[in-house]
């Protein structure tokens, strides 16, 4: 393996490793050579610092996202189920390409390859998404690991990447987990925000139920904002329709708080309290610009993580079309209510950092040809151990969709839990309970 550095941080033992994959994986397999433009895939192998010298069996870990880097431990604890996977495993941690450090795309990224024109840059971001991020995974194992079987354990779109590992390379795997990611199969996205935007009404009424101050708070604010002429500190338009892009973070724990503390500093004169004279702070907008900022990748991909093979019709924005069925998150509309994980056009002309990808999603939202990412009979017929857990309140991934999927995966179990949002891995709890169903089982026979 090609080592880059070689570190401790407290309680870990870190090693920085990178290879190169394929840009473009037509035509060629995991595993062999490649000709052709590459990017580096960058990874890094965590151990105890006890077990530095065992022959310890692998486990890789699935990053969340669509467009989200490896977790950059601080120590065992700071994201809670390495530290329970640190205790059995050598934990692989990728950054999936175009995140962290493998080829990161970003503005600048797709301003150079706005010289191409936008085609150039629809059909480069088509190349980030599960196939491919899968395929790295398989060469990665092949090449570096010797062929090795390893264990997965995929949060949230972790858990779509695991179906498409399990479709495409189930010899490569001996068991997996998944927490709070078993996409909806077939997929499609309509289906998904139909699903999501109710439950928003319901998270907002929540909200406003735990902070009743924070229903005018919001509805003072948002009259600012209609009245135009706001901005954020970095020059994008502060209008109503960002601000309810706040409610994003409505399925962690503490996201009530961390939008009540937001909205807490949001006027500037006299004692803070909501007053349709005072102007927004400094303060406030720069929370909200950082709050609902994106990380590149995440919101052009959003929705293309439901595209599957050749489709007979192309995503076309479904969550704004959703949205335009539901006059309740109108921006008029008082109480105001918040959106979730959603995309929307108005993104890409108002927001600074998307702004470069808007010709690429202007042309793959009518796009109908990607990647096959599910094979449903091969999941059907799958024989790989997969423990899920389902939070039956997740926001984003839908649980009766999640138990929909599981009925028809071969050799699927699941934990379905309301003690936990869909965060529930980043604790001490989710992935040792897993870990010890599919020990009791005997799915991990033979690994220790």
């Amino acid at each position: 393996m090609t080592l880059l550095a070689d570190y401790y941080v407290p309680g870990l033992h870190v090693e920085d490793h990178s290879i190169a994959v394929p840009l473009d994986w037509t035509g060629h397999e995991p595993g062999r050579g490649f000709d052709g433009e590459s990017l580096s895939l960058f990874y890094r192998v965590v151990t105890a610092p006890d077990h530095i010298h065992d022959d310890l069996p692998l486990l890789v870990y699935l990053q969340g996202g669509p467009g989200g880097e490896s977790p950059r431990p601080l120590d065992p604890t700071s994201d809670g189920w390495i530290a329970e996977a640190i205790k059995h495993f050598r934990v692989i941690l990728p950054d999936q390409r175009g995140t962290g450090r493998s080829n990161r795309v970003d503005t600048q990224v797709m301003t150079r390859l706005a010289d191409g024109g936008a085609r150039v840059q629809a059909d480069y971001l088509k190349k980030f998404l599960a196939d491919s991020i899968v395929r790295d995974f398989e060469h990665l194992r092949r090449t570096e690991f010797r062929g090795a079987q390893w264990v997965t354990l995929g949060q949230s779109y972790g858990g779509f990447l695991t179906l498409t590992y399990l479709s495409l390379y189930p010899q490569g795997i001996t068991a997996s987990f998944t927490c709070g990611g078993i996409p909806h199969v077939p997929a499609d996205a309509v289906e998904v925000y139909e699903h999501t935007f109710p439950r928003m009404v319901k998270k907002t009424t929540q909200f406003y139920e735990r902070y009743p101050q924070d229903r005018e708070r919001v509805a003072v604010i948002a009259d600012h904002l209609a009245a135009g002429n706001v901005t954020l500190p970095n020059g994008d338009p502060f209008t109503v329709e960002r601000l309810q892009c706040l409610g994003s973070d409505f399925g962690m724990k503490p996201s009530f708080e961390r939008v009540h503390w937001i909205l807490d500093s949001a006027f500037l004169d006299g004692d803070g309290s909501a007053s349709a004279d005072s102007p927004l702070s400094d303060e406030f907008r720069s929370k909200v610009e950082i709050a609902t900022s994106s990380r590149p990748l995440y919101w052009p991909l959003q929705e293309f993580i439901y595209a599957n093979g050749e489709m007979d019709e192309p995503i076309r924005w479904a969550a704004q079309r959703v949205r335009d069925t539901k006059p309740e998150f109108n921006a008029d509309v008082r109480p105001l209510n918040f959106t979730g994980e959603a995309i929307f056009p108005w993104m890409f002309e108002q927001e600074r950092a998307l702004r470069p990808f808007k010709p690429a999603m202007d042309l793959l939202m009518e796009d109908t040809h990607f990647g096959v990412i599910y094979d449903e009979a091969q999941l059907q017929r799958n024989e790989v151990p997969l423990q899920a857990a389902v939070y039956f309140d997740d926001m984003y991934v839908d649980s009766g969709m999640q138990l929909d999927t599981l009925s028809r995966v071969g050799n699927s179990h699941y934990w379905t839990t309301n003690e936990f949002e869909h965060d529930g891995n980043h604790g001490d709890r989710v992935f040792k309970h897993l870990y010890e169903e599919a020990l009791n089982r005997g799915d991990l026979a033979g690994l220790f």
